[in-house]
C-alpha cells in the first residue's frame, strides 16, 4: 500500500515541478480539444472531408474523453494518479504522431479516437495529483492556477494552431505535443508524488475494473453522436439513425443501472450524487460547454471560408479570450472562495451568451476591433467567470478520497456537452455534405448556431442562479473539504 503523499508546498521545487506537470500535460489536451477547429478547413481541403467527416474528427477524439475519463480517474484512484498519468501522456504523444501523419479521413479519425483515450487517463491525473499532493492551505492557489494556466491553452490553441497552419502545414498541430510532453514526463518521474485511494487499497478492490460501466457510457454516447452525425447524410427516420440512437439510449441507461447495482466497486460510484452541489454542477457544465464546443466548431470555419481570413488571423481573433483567461481565472476562484459559487456561474454565462449574440453581425469583410472583438472578449470575460469556480466547487463538493473520480466525470461532463453539440448543432441549422465550403450555407448556419449556443449558456445561468446556493457552514468538529476556505465549505 502507497503511504500517504507528501504534502507540497506551493513555491518550493516539488510543489513548481508537479504544477508544471499537471498545466503542461492538461494544457496538451485542451490545446488539442480547440486546435483542430482552426485546421479544418485546411483539412477538409486536403484530405476531401465532408462535414459529417470534420465532425467525427472533433468528435472521435471527444468521445473517448468523455466515454473513458471516468475510468482514467478511477484507474489513478486505485492504482496510482501518478502512474496512470504518464501513462496516458505517452499514448497521447504517441497517437497525436499518428494524427500527424495521417493519409486519408479513415485514419485520422481513427488516430483522433487513439488521442482521445491518452486523454482520458491523463486529464482526471493532472488534477488530481494536484488535489492529492498539496497541503491544503496550498491547494485552492494550486487549483487556481492549474484552471487558468491550463484553460489558457483551450484559448490559445486557435492561435498556434493558425501559426503552425500557415507557415508549416495542418500536421504540425499534432507534431506539437511531442516537445510538450517531454518536459511533463521529465518533471513528473523527478517531483510527483504517487498516490492513489488508500481506502480501495487496504480492501484489496483494486484488482477490479468497471470495464463493462466504461463500455456501456461509450456505446451510450457514440450510437447518440452516431445517429445525430448521420441523420443529415440518410434522414432522421432511415433505419441506421434510429437504430443507432436507440441502440445509445439503452446503453445509457444500462450505464446508469450497472454503476447503481456495483456500488463503490463502479467507475461512477452514484453515491457522489447524493451531493446536490455535485449533481447541479456537472448539468450547468455539460450545457456550457456544448456552448463552448459549438461556439469553437463554427467560428473557426467561418472566418477562414466566409470571412475570408488566414488560418493565423483567425487564430489572432480569439487572443482576447487568452489575455482574460491568463488575468482572471485565479481572481474568479479567489472571489468564488469568498462569495461563494453561484454569482460568478450566474454572471458569467449571461455575458458570455451577450458575446455570441454580438458575433452573430460578423459579415464578409468584417472589421476585427468592431465587428469581432467586441462578441470575442465578452465570450472570454463570461468564460473566465466560470471556469476555476466550477472546477473548484465540483471538487469540493465530494470527499477527498474521490477526487479522481470526481474530477474525471467532471471532465466526462464537459466532453459529453462538446460532444453532443458538434454533432448536433449542424443537424439543427442544416449544414451538410460539403455546406461548408459554400458562403451562403455556411453563414446561416454560422448565424443559427451562434444563437443556439447563447441559448444554451442562459440556461446554464438560470440553474446556476435557481439551484446553487451559498452551503451553510458545517457543523463544529467536521473536516471540510480543502478545496476551499473552511468558511466556504461544499452543500451537500
Amino acid at each position: 500500500m502507497t503511504e500517504p503523499a507528501p504534502a507540497l508546498r506551493m513555491g518550493t521545487p516539488a510543489g513548481r515541478g508537479t504544477l508544471l506537470a499537471a498545466i503542461l500535460a492538461s494544457g496538451m489536451v485542451f490545446l488539442d480539444t480547440t486546435v483542430v477547429n482552426v485546421a479544418l478547413p485546411r483539412l477538409g481541403a486536403d484530405l476531401g472531408a465532408t462535414v459529417a467527416d470534420l465532425q467525427w474528427t472533433i468528435n472521435g477524439y471527444l468521445l473517448m474523453l468523455a466515454a473513458f475519463v471516468l475510468l482514467g480517474g478511477a484507474l489513478g484512484d486505485r492504482f496510482g494518479r501518478r502512474r496512470v498519468f504518464l501513462l496516458g501522456v505517452v499514448w497521447f504523444t504517441a497517437a497525436s504522431v499518428l494524427c500527424g501523419l495521417a493519409q486519408g479521413t479513415s485514419w485520422l479519425i481513427a488516430a483522433r479516437v487513439l488521442q482521445g483515450a491518452g486523454g482520458a487517463l491523463l486529464t482526471p491525473g493532472s488534477l488530481s495529483v494536484i488535489q492529492s499532493s498539496f497541503h491544503p492551505d496550498d491547494r485552492g492557489r494550486a487549483i487556481g492556477t492549474w484552471s487558468g494556466l491550463a484553460g489558457v491553452s483551450t484559448a490559445l490553441g486557435p492561435f498556434v494552431g493558425g501559426w503552425l497552419i500557415d507557415t508549416f502545414s495542418w500536421r504540425w498541430i499534432f507534431f506539437l505535443n511531442v516537445p510538450l510532453a517531454v518536459p511533463v514526463v521529465l518533471a513528473a518521474l523527478r517531483w510527483v508524488p504517487e498516490s492513489r485511494d488508500e481506502d480501495v487499497s487496504r480492501k484489496g478492490a483494486g484488482r477490479r475494473f468497471d470495464v463493462l460501466g466504461a463500455l456501456l457510457g461509450a456505446l451510450g454516447l457514440g450510437g447518440v453522436t452516431y445517429a445525430l452525425i448521420d441523420a443529415p447524410a440518410r434522414g432522421p427516420g432511415s433505419p441506421a439513425v434510429l437504430v443507432s440512437a436507440l441502440v445509445g439510449v439503452l446503453a445509457i441507461v444500462a450505464f446508469v443501472l450497472v454503476e447503481r447495482r456495483r456500488g463503490d466497486s463502479a467507475m461512477l460510484p452514484t453515491g457522489l450524487f447524493h451531493s446536490r452541489l455535485f449533481s447541479v454542477l456537472n448539468v450547468f457544465t455539460v450545457v456550457v460547454y456544448a456552448a463552448l464546443g459549438g461556439f469553437t466548431f463554427f467560428l473557426a470555419v467561418y472566418l477562414q471560408n466566409v470571412v475570408g481570413w488566414s488560418a493565423l488571423l483567425t487564430g489572432l481573433a480569439t487572443v482576447p479570450m487568452t489575455l482574460l483567461l491568463l488575468v482572471g481565472s485565479s481572481r474568479a476562484g479567489a472571489l468564488s472562495a469568498r462569495i461563494g459559487p453561484r454569482l460568478p456561474l450566474t454572471v458569467g454565462p449571461v455575458v458570455a451568451a451577450v458575446g455570441l449574440l454580438l458575433l452573430r453581425r460578423v459579415r464578409p469583410g468584417a472589421s476585427y476591433w468592431t465587428d469581432v472583438l467586441p462578441g470575442v472578449a465578452l465570450f472570454g470575460l463570461g468564460l473566465t467567470l466560470v471556469v476555476a469556480p466550477l472546477t473548484a466547487s465540483v471538487l469540493a463538493a465530494v470527499a477527498d478520497r474521490f477526487a479522481g473520480v470526481a474530477s474525471g466525470f467532471n471532465n466526462a461532463a464537459s466532453r459529453a456537452g462538446g460532444l453532443l453539440a458538434v454533432a448536433a448543432l449542424p443537424l439543427a441549422v442544416g449544414l451538410r455534405g460539403t455546406g461548408y465550403e459554400q458562403k451562403a450555407a455556411l453563414s446561416e448556419a454560422f448565424r443559427g448556431a451562434m444563437l443556439w449556443c447563447a441559448v444554451l449558456l442562459l440556461v446554464g445561468a438560470a440553474l446556476a442562479g435557481l439551484l446553487i446556493h451559498r452551503p451553510a457552514r458545517r457543523a463544529a468538529g467536521s473536516q471540510p473539504c480543502p478545496s476551499l476556505p473552511a468558511s466556504t465549505p461544499p452543500d451537500e
